[in-house]
């Protein structure tokens, strides 16, 4: 009987721990990123963007509608020094308030993509490989099965060169920072992702 209360006890002292954690954890996040943006820590006043050749910008649908707020984004990464951006939502809305889907701003460039463009790339680029394949061209790799039968092996190298030829490759993005709620690229290019870091900013604000 006396257990019973003691473990209650224990549990909600336990629950409470966390949760201050968690809320500790919280504001000193926000503080910190506010004092990098009003730049008073002086190890952040200086970038060294020099390994960064491309960075990889997602957004969520309803971040994505946040013109102003994706404009001044953009505005910040070509102050810094960024020379490629890849920005990316999957409804295309970006794209749809841009002229091309390449353009340059302050030496910075900016392509747009969205998640139709994946699947258009992946469809051509397969219609290519089966185009190759059926006029019996010799890249690729083929091998025996059974008696009669002969099966064609397509890599990950002939994917991709597959996708350069249809105008699909791109640069690979060295950081990608995704904002919005959702932890994950939402369907950003796979293909344009094989040693690419990844970092979730949160709301656009």
């Amino acid at each position: 009987m006396i257990l019973n209360p003691i473990l209650g006890w224990l549990w909600c002292l336990i629950h409470m721990a966390i949760g201050l954690f968690d809320l500790w954890s919280c504001l000193s996040n926000k503080l910190e990123c506010y004092l990098i943006s009003s730049e008073l820590l002086s190890q952040y006043q200086i970038l060294n963007l020099e390994r960064l050749k491309c960075l990889g910008v997602v957004l969520d649908s309803r971040e994505a509608k946040n013109v102003m707020e994706v404009k001044q984004l953009l505005h910040w990464f070509s102050t810094a020094g960024i020379k490629y951006v890849v920005l990316y939502d999957i409804e295309g809305d970006v794209c749809a308030n841009t002229k091309s889907p390449h353009c340059s701003h302050g030496g910075m460039v900016m392509e747009c993509l969205s998640g139709s463009d994946g699947k258009e790339a992946i469809a051509k680029a397969a219609n290519l490989l089966y185009s190759a394949s059926s006029k019996g061209c010799n890249s690729y790799t083929t091998y025996t099965r059974g008696y009669d039968k002969m099966d064609t092996v397509f890599t990950e190298a002939h994917m991709a060169s597959a996708l350069r030829a249809v105008g699909c490759g791109g640069p690979e993005p060295d950081l990608i920072l995704v904002y919005g709620p959702v932890r994950c690229h939402l369907g950003f290019p796979a293909w344009r992702l094989r040693y690419t870091e990844i970092m979730h900013m949160g709301p656009l604000k």
